[in-house]
């Protein structure tokens, strides 16, 4: 039997595709630590130009601590810091990781993601704690990472060095990402490029592997 989608590589963001995230959550820690009229700030931290250049890894962690003190005009500690920007990791569900094993025997697998140090220490924790495992090499053919590459989704250029090191061609790799801009990135180079609105929508797009 044919397998379906037809391709070859299925290539999965972390951020509430792999690990159940919240967005909102370290936001919402930040506005209690913040007196009213400084909430402003907690609503542009995802967009502010250290942000971006952290997950690209063109600044290191001690840097973007600095700069959070910074921004926010708070001392807090470095510890203080990555509890307040961890908080929006959830769990890594073992069904999802239990999907990724098995279309593995049909597809390559591997994971895009923009994300930086800190998060992915923290992730490498909860693999640990609750999966057994150091991180994802062994759960992935492929790993690709934001702040390793320098890259950054939606950038066309992130999907183009992934599409080289995959040495295929778009319409042989199916994406998934639980956000839009990046869903239309990939698909605007030719990627099938799947929209995940929640966990159900892998599991049904690939309950025919």
């Amino acid at each position: 039997m044919k397998k379906t989608p037809d391709a070859d590589f299925l290539i999965f963001d972390l951020g509430n595709v792999i690990i159940d995230i919240d967005y909102n959550r370290p936001l919402s820690l930040l506005r209690q630590q913040l007196p009213e009229e400084r909430h402003y700030l907690v609503d542009e931290f995802y967009h502010t130009d250290f942000h971006k250049s952290y997950e690209k890894g063109q600044i290191n962690s001690a840097i973007f601590r600095d700069e959070v003190r910074a921004y926010f005009e708070k001392d807090w500690s470095d510890e203080e810091i990555d509890k307040l920007w961890n908080s929006l990791l959830g769990k890594i569900p073992a069904e999802r990781l239990k999907l990724v094993h098995e279309v593995k025997k049909h597809f390559q697998v591997g994971v895009l993601s923009n994300t930086n140090l800190i998060h992915i220490l923290a992730v490498n924790d909860i693999l640990s704690q609750d999966h057994g495992v150091a991180n994802f090499d062994p759960i992935f053919d492929w790993v690709f990472l934001s702040h390793e590459m320098g890259l950054a989704k939606p950038d066309a250029a992130i999907y183009e060095r992934m599409l080289t090191d995959l040495r295929t061609a778009p319409e042989r790799v199916v994406f998934f990402d639980d956000l839009k801009e990046n869903v239309e990135g990939a698909a605007a180079l030719g990627i099938q490029a799947v929209h995940v609105t929640g966990p159900e929508v892998i599991f049904d797009y690939l309950k025919h592997v």
